[in-house]
């Protein structure tokens, strides 16, 4: 039996209304485990992080394509999970925040340059769009020569869930094997500091019958709240059974203001550049190669900043704000009384909407990533989108004086559209021009127009 999970809308994107296009996944904060024969890689993820203060509310929704049966997923966490700090996650909530911090193509339209000035203007949202499996019975009889401590074990909806600490890195994986778990290689030397930091492993499996009767198709996201000084996302777990790079897509909301990453440099997307109409039709490709781009210039080593926001508010919206109740789902748990971390989402109050929201890009790799990623909240507040933008030429017809000189603007408009279009993502801009769509040289009392493009040659 083998069941294909494919969360939300992971990063790259698929695009609303244009296209769709799939991308590997992968494991943001943990790796997955597996029996013998299972081959499983994992290279896209979303997560959602609701911080304030020392406290976090971590909702992960991974991506996976293997078998149901002996798999599971390990996380390390910064304390031992009790099970009243565990939720199942919506995964509804987690397709919002990516439509609400999509990328933004907006379109505006040219006016009759013949008639007095009217503008018109319209936006193209398009959005970026795991599965777990069970194992044996953990055995506590070998545990304890092991180094290993079972901490707790529990049983939320359709997952079972063990807490366990270790001396060793190597007497984990030994009793990860021994229990029925395929550990990737090289595991014992990425759990090593985790167990050095005093850290906790959340080991969550599917009991199956009970997922069967959930009647869901998606195994559903898990959310862990915790209280900790330390703010951050364990990413080198994810990396052993991944192929190449991975993408990790961030929502992170914060009552106080933008979030970045204190131990990698955070970067701004480009955005507000003026591209060729013909991109509406292939913009998850346009994104993609120009994320590639700037990816490589900045030497594969930074977060890349999508999208920060009230999310009260936004300008153009790609969807509607997220609701007090969606907020709420996501995490968000200040509105709560006594700002209450452990009441998790279906029992907590609505929370204000004092809620900021940064949309972190991360693709990294072994060789580029060799830390965590920590974060750090920062009261700056100021608006962020990758933004790009199309404006379509007045293609009716045109009997004026002033004619004339709007045909050589919107030629030479193209033209620097078309630049930006190789700047951004390397595309030949011989290809480029090939693609944009002239406007007929206006000529009056003439029946037949012919293409304008003095450019071009």
């Amino acid at each position: 039996m083998k069941i294909l999970i494919r969360t939300l809308t992971s990063l790259f994107l698929a695009v609303v209304l244009l296209l769709t296009f799939a991308l590997p996944a992968w494991a943001f904060c943990g790796f997955y485990v597996g029996g013998a024969d299972a081959k499983i890689f994992n290279e896209s993820s979303q997560v959602i992080i609701a911080h304030q203060d020392d406290k976090t509310i971590l909702t992960m929704a991974n991506d996976f394509q293997g078998a149901v049966k002996d798999f599971a997923l390990v996380v390390p966490v910064p304390v031992a999970i009790k099970k009243e700090q565990v939720n199942i996650g919506d995964k509804e909530i987690i397709k919002k925040l990516d439509a609400f911090s999509q990328l933004r193509l907006v379109e505006y339209n040219d006016p009759n340059p013949c008639e007095p000035l009217r503008r018109s203007r319209s936006s193209v949202p398009n959005s970026f769009g795991g599965v777990l499996e069970s194992a044996k019975s953990p055995s506590a009889d070998t545990a304890s020569n092991l180094g290993v401590t079972i901490e707790d074990k529990f049983k939320v909806n359709e997952y079972e869930i063990l807490i366990l600490s270790a001396k060793e890195s190597d007497g984990l994986e030994t009793w990860l094997r021994t229990n029925g778990y395929q550990i990737p290689k090289g595991a014992s030397e990425v759990l090593k500091p985790y167990i050095r930091q005093n850290m906790k492993f959340f080991v969550a499996k599917v009991d199956l019958q009970e997922f069967d009767r959930t009647g869901q198709s998606f195994l559903r996201p898990i959310q862990i709240a915790y209280q900790s000084p330390k703010f951050m996302l364990p990413i080198r777990l994810g990396m052993l059974n991944a192929k190449g790079e991975q993408d990790l897509v961030a929502y992170i909301l914060s009552a106080k203001g933008q979030v970045e990453v204190s131990n990698y440099r955070t970067v701004k997307v480009p955005t507000g550049n003026e591209i060729p109409e013909f991109v509406k039709e292939d913009f998850g490709k346009f994104y993609k190669s120009t994320f590639q781009r700037v990816y490589e210039q900045e030497n594969k080593k930074v977060a890349f900043l999508e999208y920060a926001w009230d999310v009260s508010n936004c300008d153009p919206c790609s969807t509607t704000p997220p609701t007090p109740e969606e907020l709420r789902k996501a995490g968000v748990f200040w509105g709560n009384e006594n700002n209450d971390i452990n009441a998790l989402p279906q029992r907590g109050r609505f929370p204000q909407t004092n809620t900021f929201i940064t949309r972190l890009h991360v693709r990294y790799s072994r060789a580029k990533f060799a830390e965590d990623l920590v974060f750090q909240e920062t009261s700056n507040r100021d608006n962020f989108q990758g933004r790009y933008v199309m404006r379509h030429p007045y293609r009716g017809t045109l009997t004026c004086s002033a004619a004339q000189d709007y045909q050589r603007r919107v030629t030479d408009r193209q033209q620097q559209e078309a630049q930006n279009l190789a700047k951004l993502t390397g595309w030949n801009i011989a290809d480029i021009t090939k693609r944009i769509q002239p406007l007929t040289a206006f000529k009056p009392n003439s029946a037949g127009n012919e293409p304008f493009w003095p450019w071009r040659n």
